[in-house]
């Protein structure tokens, strides 16, 4: 099995989520008391926080490039960035550990694409629907992503910061989510996105009446994968 390094703490609560999701699906995969070899660095997400918030994506991507390449020193023969957002520096992060990293628009596109869709709802941060950064990366696989009217978004963004990132989770703000979905459905979207890794911890497939893309259990299904690549072949 691959030494998976895991770069995560954004927020703690998606990592969580990960650290068990890769190992129930190597224990499903291989049996017994199978599980996970992985090596993980858990940053401080309120110092990414502040620098995001403040444009700052070269301090972001320089704390991130320091703990990928210690990752590659302990040993890691890949790299998973767990988190949508800092996707954006995803280039600079891989350089600096020169790992193969998963990327996880790559696995949210390749399970889109499985279901013969093209047209799909975003709900993420601001960054990630504002920027092109993810959008751009979806279109290379023919994907085409609708993020929420102006007001919508920063209702998403507030909720994934204010909320699902310490723990939080409110009937108000599943509610708030089911109608930016709703709006979403109305505009032609055929599929969602869950595109901030604690997304997935407020609404799922009972929460809108099209197919929902967890990117958070996507991206630990494709980590998986790699990981038991040269064992399955």
């Amino acid at each position: 099995m691959r030494l998976l390094g895991v770069l995560g703490g954004m927020s703690w609560t998606s990592t969580e989520a990960y650290y068990r999701l890769l190992n129930l699906g190597v224990g499903e995969r291989l049996g017994g008391l199978h599980s996970a070899r992985i090596v993980l660095h858990s940053v401080d997400f309120d110092e990414i926080a502040v620098r995001q918030h403040a444009g700052d994506w070269e301090g972001t991507a320089q704390v991130l490039a320091e703990a990928a390449a210690g990752l590659a020193a302990a040993g890691a023969d890949g790299l998973l960035l767990a988190t949508n957002t800092m996707h954006k520096v995803a280039d600079v992060v891989q350089e600096a550990s020169g790992l193969e990293l998963l990327h996880i628009a790559d696995a949210t596109a390749a399970a889109i694409s499985a279901r013969g869709l093209t047209r799909v709802g975003l709900l993420a941060t601001a960054f990630t629907m504002e920027e092109t950064f993810y959008v751009e990366r979806l279109a290379r696989h023919g994907i085409e992503a609708l993020v929420p009217d102006p007001v919508g978004r920063a209702d998403v963004h507030r909720v994934i910061y204010d909320e699902l990132v310490r723990d939080v989770v409110r009937p108000e703000s599943r509610e708030r989510y089911r109608e930016v979905m709703a709006d979403l459905v109305g505009r032609g979207a055929e599929g969602m996105i869950l595109g901030c890794t604690e997304v997935g911890l407020l609404v799922g497939p009972d929460d809108t009446t099209v197919p929902t893309f967890d990117t958070c259990r996507l991206h630990a299904a494709a980590a998986v994968d790699w990981m038991l690549a040269e064992t399955s072949a």
